[in-house]
């Protein structure tokens, strides 16, 4: 069997399909699981507002202090690679609400930690339920959507991502401003800096419950032999007139067929010990932290005073960067089912190459040193309008794209454990950005990294030219045979 990308037998393309009645109910599941990529956002940037406290409060240096902001992140990986592996044996919700608990007790934990190490230990506890989260949100979505939306709905878990990036920034600063600093008293003698991790608990606590409430995935449930439960899930999402015995045969053959390639439900293959297909996925998680984004929200201080900002400003200048990259991401979700993949992609790498390059330039006429670079006339004007539109060309692209992608683009047998080892590298990936920052600034300036970082974000243009295939509208079940077509640039399928 092969055809052309987008019109698979079935399949109609994203603007096509009419309104139905069930696609309320595959929206509310979507939106239910993409809380775990609020969860993600709001931990990622709940920790920036405590820094400072945190540093007065146990006494410790940069270099510790620098551990207890990246370390979460190495618990991200280890939870993600986990989570790939549990959601096989347990299913997505069960392990959605292991997320959840670990997520829950460790925002109590942090908040009444009494050191930087057992404040550590509990930041790993975070980290290992985000990276849970973020594999399961993806792999779940793309399993309960109909395939015409399934790009619209994946790119939820990025929205939801966003969010809670925003809401973390303005919880801090709400939190800050009522204590009269982060250092100081604010309820029942906690310091401000401790409520800024309590207050997690709720996000927590909602996506607990959401994932007791909504149903498993239809795939699992078939897996695992519940193939009645597994209708009425299908006959909530799929669009009206779909037949819904036709969909469970379909997964019922793929699963059979499956079982007949048992020995290749590894993730072992030819290429350096993993299949081709994990690899791109690596790879996709690898280029959509390397170039750089997460240095712009973790360190946009520094940014924004180079340009001439005061720092009592740069809350206002960061939460309109969180808010611009909120907004961008419903371009992603707007596009995504009608364009397709790839040419998001392409374009993305393509303007986020240009802008980090212009900020590359503009650094170079930057004075000073370290944190205390300063950027004068229009060159600091340059600076902060290419800083943003690459938040642009990364929220609208990149930033959900990577993560629809992951959920959609392995094979069924392989899916959660593909995605986990996917998402684990994204978290090591986001991590050595985090850490390498800071010193590559006191060594060399803000040039260099910006140039290394648009090096990565022009290769990520050629990656996605000849390895990602395009995934608009392919059944799920057909996604073993999906590969780049070359000679139309564009994607097929063969069995």
């Amino acid at each position: 069997m092969s055809h052309a990308s987008g019109s698979p037998q079935g399949a109609t393309g994203g603007s096509a399909v009419p309104p139905h009645p069930y696609k309320n109910k595959a929206i509310g599941l979507a939106v239910a699981a993409a809380v775990g990529g609020f969860l993600f956002g709001f931990d990622s940037s709940v920790i920036n507002g405590a820094v400072n406290a945190i540093e007065g409060e146990f006494d410790i240096d940069p270099a510790v202090t620098g551990i207890v902001v990246a370390i979460a992140l190495l618990g991200c990986a280890f939870g993600a690679w986990l989570g790939g592996k549990l959601a096989d044996r347990w299913g997505r919700t069960r392990v959605m609400f292991l997320g959840a608990v670990l997520f829950f007790v460790s925002s109590i934990l942090s908040g009444i930690a009494f050191s930087a190490w057992d404040l550590v230990l509990w930041r790993v506890m975070a980290g290992i339920g985000i990276g849970i989260a973020s594999v399961i949100a993806p792999a779940y979505i793309a399993e309960i959507a109909p395939a015409a939306m399934r790009g619209r709905l994946g790119s939820l878990q990025q929205l939801a991502i966003t969010l809670g990036i925003f809401a973390a920034l303005l919880s801090d600063q709400l939190l800050a401003t009522s204590a009269g600093g982060a250092a100081e008293d604010l309820w029942f003698g906690l310091e401000a800096w401790r409520w800024m991790f309590i207050v997690a608990v709720i996000p927590a606590a909602v996506y607990g419950i959401l994932a007791l409430r909504i149903p498993e995935s239809p795939r699992y449930l078939i897996a695992t032999g519940k193939r009645e439960e597994a209708k009425a899930v299908l006959a909530t999402t799929l669009a009206e007139g779909d037949d819904v015995e036709a969909h469970v045969a379909q997964i019922e053959k793929t699963i059979e067929s499956d079982k007949k390639l048992e020995s290749q439900a590894s993730l072992k293959g030819p290429r350096f010990g993993l299949l081709p297909v994990v690899w791109i996925g690596i790879l996709l998680s690898v280029f959509q932290q390397f170039v750089g984004i997460n240095v712009i929200f973790y360190y946009s201080t520094t940014l924004w005073q180079a340009v001439g900002f005061e720092e009592s400003q740069s809350f206002m200048v960061s939460t309109i960067t969180s808010i611009t990259n909120v907004l961008v991401t419903f371009i992603a979700i707007a596009l995504i089912d009608k364009v397709g993949r790839r040419p998001l992609l392409l374009t993305g790498s393509a303007g986020m190459a240009v802008t980090l390059g212009i900020m590359a330039i503009a650094f170079t006429q930057s004075s000073g040193s370290g944190e205390d670079v300063t950027l004068d006339g229009s060159w600091g004007v340059i600076a902060l309008i290419a800083a943003n539109l690459f938040v642009v060309f990364f929220g609208a692209t990149w930033g959900p794209l990577v993560w629809v992608l992951l959920g959609e683009m392995f094979p069924n047998r392989i899916r959660a454990a593909a995605l986990g080892v996917a998402a684990a590298a994204q978290w090591i990936a986001n991590f050595l950005i985090t850490v390498s920052f800071p010193p590559m600034l006191a060594a060399f300036g803000a040039s260099i990294p910006y140039l290394m970082y648009a090096i990565f974000a022009a290769l990520s243009f050629f990656f996605t030219l000849w390895k990602v295939p395009e995934t608009k509208g392919i059944e799920l079940e057909d996604m073993e045979g999906v590969k780049v077509d070359r000679s139309r640039r564009g994607t097929s399928t063969s069995a």
